[in-house]
């Protein structure tokens, strides 16, 4: 019996992480990410004149984790950053494993492989009003030119990073004062109120590329970047405005989510309700718009 490639390998088993993405089961920004991953695994054991599942060992997988590679501004990082290396890991023992299923490899190279250490998980930044203003202040340099006032008006009216990164001028109503997402892996479709200060940055986007960049769809990422790629995009850009405010520094760090939890924290002071929390963020579960609104309303499993 012929022993497959890992190219052959790799495309039976993207067919199962799309469905799996098809069936709500898997983000698609993770199948990108996975794909992306192990084509360069493929093209890195060619190298070391590897072609078939079955002859990757442990030892191959160790190096590729820790290989050179290129950060979003494409320049070489020789030493790659844990969480590169936890990505690579987890795209690769999927790959394997989806692979052993499908009855096409018994290799297990990670088996011996130790998991790599993740940082304790931080609490966030509670963004304050006042805070909030310096970024809105801050993102406004260079607009509408620059993407950074847009950015931060859509994860202002609820958006989460990956839906922002989505979003294009088709989903704007400024007359109404609303922006309408499709939704995510996480998240459902919703309608959202737009600030006037968002629609303010959000009319002055949409009409400069309608001007400087007709045919662009999206109004804050490339048309050509896949979905994990865009949603990575939006966290940089965000990292920017935060970097700009002041508010990020090396003592302290404020992400895309931090501004979620604060959209979540005026929803539930201004109407009192965690279903509403969880209807404008487009959350299923209650209990994590609860987490993020602050509320700590179970005490031993039990509601209050």
């Amino acid at each position: 019996m012929t022993r497959p490639t890992i190219r052959r390998a790799l495309l039976e088993v993207s067919r199962q992480w799309l469905q799996q993405a098809a069936d709500g089961d898997m983000a698609i920004e993770t199948v990108d990410l996975y794909i992306q991953i192990s084509e360069r695994f493929d093209v890195f054991a060619d190298a070391q004149g590897i072609h078939r599942m079955d002859d990757v060992t442990g030892q191959l997988t160790d190096s590729f984790m820790d290989a050179p590679g290129r950060d979003r501004h494409d320049n070489i990082t020789l030493v790659p950053k844990d969480g590169t290396r936890r990505q690579r890991r987890s795209a690769l023992a999927s790959l394997f494993a989806h692979a052993r299923a499908l009855g096409m490899t018994q290799a297990v190279p990670l088996l011996d492989s130790p998991p790599i250490p993740r940082p304790p998980r931080s609490t966030g930044a509670e963004l304050t009003d006042a805070e909030i203003e310096d970024l809105q202040f801050h993102s406004e340099r260079g607009m509408p030119a620059t993407r950074h006032a847009a950015l931060l008006a859509l994860l202002l009216s609820g958006l989460g990073s990956a839906e922002t990164a989505q979003a294009t001028p088709g989903d704007l109503d400024l007359a109404l004062a609303t922006v309408t997402t499709e939704g995510s892996t996480r998240t459902t479709p919703r309608t959202c109120p737009l600030s006037p200060w968002a629609v303010r940055a959000l009319r002055l986007r949409t009409e400069h590329l309608a001007e400087h960049r007709p045919g662009r769809r999206r109004l804050v990422t490339s048309d050509s970047s896949t979905r994990y790629a865009a949603q990575a995009s939006v966290g940089a850009g965000f990292n920017d405005i935060a970097r700009l405010s002041g508010l990020a520094t090396t003592a302290r760090r404020v992400e895309p989510r931090d501004i979620t939890r604060y959209l979540a924290r005026q929803v539930l002071l201004q109407t009192g309700q965690i279903s509403e929390v969880a209807r404008r963020l487009g959350l299923s579960s209650l209990d994590n718009a609860a987490e993020l609104a602050g509320l700590a309303w179970k005490i031993g499993g039990d509601p209050r």
